[in-house]
């Protein structure tokens, strides 16, 4: 009422007032927005930090959980999302997970044991999926098989729903069991585990389970066009990205690098790797390299080693089927493996022996990757496949050489961007409408 009673110029100078405060306000909210934009976009970036020194590279994004030593106490997982936790020597740790009656489920452990550590024959891990009544339904065992030393090593456990089988099918609870597998001698040391959870959608009609007779399990000849430079990343979260072709890169004694390849339904990968030579001798080293071959769902599908003694050296992987759904229903681990499309996941690690052989010095490694067959038709799954198939943008980012976060920084940037796009619209035609609210109240 005060200010009614004020003079025209007094008005004038309040709606001036009000004016220049919804201006800062607008220019605070301005400078807010631009903030968070800037902030957006560096958030995928600074969601990941490799390891260092030749460590494990871990995502930076991964969530603390605590596996619990009684399944009646066990935190629960989210499907897409990755786990960090710590085992320790012997040790059994029990996670959650709630199924539908209808989904595939997969929960992948890469065991990290300090770097250095010494290990028994047969320290590995092993991963085991059971339902409420403690049945199992599927479980993978992988140890070092790389002399007493150890290096990181993938298993994964499945609920996968067969047609011809009553076992693990209903909905409800189950189990993920992890257990650290020790030998006499080996490191007493903790582990450091990342741990991812996957659904599979369901298929809208059973295809077959039997597996074709034959199929192509000669060797390709090695890609044209000569070793081109990619290095490889410290982990699975940040595995660069490869395409048909030879790659060339440096890798140092304990040092593990991580590479991924997009393989479509139908196709098969073929890979060998060429250890250089070295000026430095000629003395022998048994399982000097170390092949691994893991799936999109992170489960170990081959593993291979190859000695040394100075001179080039090279291995490959044995081949494998074409990748189809029908491979699950397999026993072993190498055809079973190759169930779906999407990244596969290659790793090479160079044996800390060889330090002592031949000095702590780099050596040239190449990678020969071929990917045949024309890519066939994804199974008709109920929903989008998500991780198990392979996009134009996987492919882009294999030509390109992305590395996991890259990749997914180049397509959360654009999200960002066009809901920043929206909100900054969104404020702008907010702040107007106040300053003209506010200018209509003064009048």
């Amino acid at each position: 009422m005060k200010r009614q009673r004020g003079t025209g110029r007094g008005r004038r100078t309040a709606a001036t007032l009000y004016g220049r405060a919804a201006g800062r306000a607008a220019g605070r909210a301005a400078g807010a927005l631009a903030a968070a934009l800037c902030a957006g976009l560096a958030l995928p970036g600074g969601a990941w930090a490799a390891g260092d020194g030749g460590g494990y590279g871990f995502d930076g994004g991964a969530q603390r959980v605590k596996g619990a030593v009684s399944n009646l106490d066990a935190e629960r997982l989210t499907a897409g999302r990755t786990y960090r936790d710590t085992i320790k020597k012997d040790g059994k740790l029990y996670y959650r997970v709630d199924l539908d009656d209808k989904q595939n489920a997969y929960v992948s452990v890469v065991a990290v044991p300090a770097k250095g550590a010494k290990a028994g024959y047969g320290d590995g891990i092993k991963v085991t999926m059971l339902d409420g009544s403690n049945s199992q339904c599927g479980y993978q065992s992988t140890s070092f098989s790389f002399g007493d030393h150890s290096r990181p090593v993938v298993a994964y456990a499945d609920r996968t729903i067969e047609p011809d089988s009553t076992s693990c099918r209903q909905a409800g609870t189950y189990y993920a069991l992890v257990e650290r597998e020790s030998k006499e001698g080996s490191d007493g040391g903790d582990w450091e585990l990342e741990i991812r959870y996957l659904t599979e959608p369901a298929v809208a009609k059973a295809g077959p389970t039997a597996l074709p007779s034959t199929w192509a399990s000669g060797t390709p000849q090695p890609p044209a066009g000569g070793p081109r430079r990619r290095d490889g990343g410290a982990g699975l979260h940040d595995a660069v990205s490869l395409t048909q072709g030879e790659w060339r890169t440096d890798i140092r004694p304990g040092q593990t690098v991580y590479y991924r390849v997009p393989v479509d339904w139908g196709q098969q990968l073929f890979t060998t790797a060429e250890l250089g030579s070295s000026p430095a001798g000629d003395a022998y080293v048994g399982n000097a390299l170390m092949l691994s071959l893991e799936n999109p769902a992170r489960g170990h599908v081959d593993q291979d080693t190859m000695t040394y003694s100075g001179d080039p050296a090279t291995m490959s992987l044995d081949p494998h089927r074409p990748v189809a759904y029908e491979n699950r229903f397999d026993s072993s681990d190498s055809t079973s493996g190759m169930r779906f499309a999407g990244w596969y996941y290659l790793s090479a690690t160079l044996s800390p022996e060889m330090a002592t052989a031949y000095g702590d010095k780099a050596l040239p490694l190449t990678l020969k990757v071929n990917v045949t067959g024309q890519a066939a038709p994804a199974p008709a799954y109920v929903g989008g496949a998500g991780v198990f198939s392979v996009t134009e943008d996987d492919r882009d980012a294999a030509a390109s050489g992305q590395s996991g976060p890259e990749a997914e920084e180049r397509s959360g940037t654009l999200r960002i961007v066009g809901v920043a796009g929206i909100g900054a619209g969104g404020v702008l035609l907010l702040g107007l409408g106040a300053w003209w609210l506010l200018a209509r109240r003064t009048r």
